[in-house]
């Protein structure tokens, strides 16, 4: 059964016609009624007929944000959290306004977008990951839709995106624990799949093999995103071995390894995160972690998006943006 206005009306506790004044950007219509109407809108996949869409204006003035994961661990990460910061700060800085949305896989992504774009409730869109062959870009490229990521995408020069370099920036923390007298050091990322953590796992190859030291692959874990995850590997990795060092491609995995090392009695296991999360200096013992400004990415992300929509002349395509090891009490 399809999707009514007056579904979304209810929804959205508006009346029908207020739903169909916001399809037509009535001006008459405050902010945050358009706010809360448009998020219905996405959360039903509704979609406006084509008489509706004729009355929209050319401009929504939203911006289209979409975040990784199942409505269960929606938020959960706390890098979304400090992105989206950076996102709608600079956002209404420029009169822009702010839809997010989630999807729980490929093929949901594609089909969101597929929502967003052709109900013209965006003007731009911000994907906050990146993938090897990345489907959700090679869509919005065919469409010829604004778009901006936070990753270094494969089309570095056709596509607009913001990152920071993570091949440095790991290679810099496995160095340096190494340099402390750290040999044998273990790493859990999330999914290969994710550019990030090949990103990283590069960094930390590449400064194993700069100091001379052999990688074993029996300390290399790539599981999902999530603390579960991460603690279920480090259970793995020390019935193994247990490492001088583990490096971990977040805040939340690192959280995840913390609790397995302190269920066994293991406290002189060195540890890094990355992110920086404002959790991490509160846990016992605190917790390293590369502190990656997550706001600015996704301020960055909001101005290449923003100049984009606006047809503002631009020098460059993508910023990099610098990282900082924060050492606290994990690492020895």
């Amino acid at each position: 059964m399809s999707v009514t206005i007056k579904d979304v009306a209810n929804r959205a506790n508006v009346s029908p016609s207020t739903v169909s004044r916001v399809i037509s950007n009535n001006s008459r219509i405050s902010d945050a009624t358009k706010e809360r109407v448009r998020a219905a809108m996405a959360e039903l996949n509704y979609q406006p007929n084509l008489i509706a869409r004729s009355l929209t204006n050319k401009s929504t003035k939203t911006l289209g944000l979409l975040l990784p994961g199942s409505k269960a661990d929606l938020l959960l990460n706390p890098f979304f959290v400090q992105a989206m910061r950076g996102i709608s700060s600079y956002a209404k800085e420029k009169g822009y306004y702010i839809l997010f949305t989630h999807a729980d896989n490929d093929e949901d992504e594609v089909e969101v977008l597929s929502n967003l774009v052709g109900s013209q409730w965006v003007d731009g869109i911000i994907l906050t990951t990146v993938k090897d062959n990345d489907r959700s870009i090679a869509f919005l490229q065919y469409r010829k839709h604004p778009f901006v990521v936070i990753g270094k995408p494969d089309d570095e020069k056709n596509t607009y995106w913001v990152d920071n370099d993570n091949i440095k920036a790991m290679y810099d923390v496995v160095d340096l624990l190494i340099k402390k007298g750290n040999k044998n050091i273990g790493f859990i990322g999330g999914s290969h799949e994710f550019k990030v953590t090949k990103y990283r796992l590069l960094g930390y190859l590449k400064a194993l093999k700069v100091n001379n030291i052999k990688a074993d692959l029996n300390l290399i874990y790539e599981k999902d995103y999530t603390e579960e995850a991460a603690y279920e590997a480090t259970k793995e990795m020390i019935d193994y071995q247990t490492p001088d060092a583990i490096v971990t491609t977040d805040d939340l995995i690192a959280f995840g390894v913390q609790r397995a090392l302190l269920e066994q009695g293991i406290e002189d296991v060195s540890l890094v995160g990355f992110n920086n999360t404002v959790i991490s200096q509160y846990k016992k013992p605190s917790i390293s972690s590369v502190d990656i400004n997550a706001e600015k990415l996704g301020m960055f992300a909001a101005k290449l998006l923003i100049n984009q929509i606006e047809d503002i002349p631009m020098e460059t395509n993508n910023y990099i943006i610098d990282t900082k090891l924060i050492e606290r009490d994990s690492t020895k």
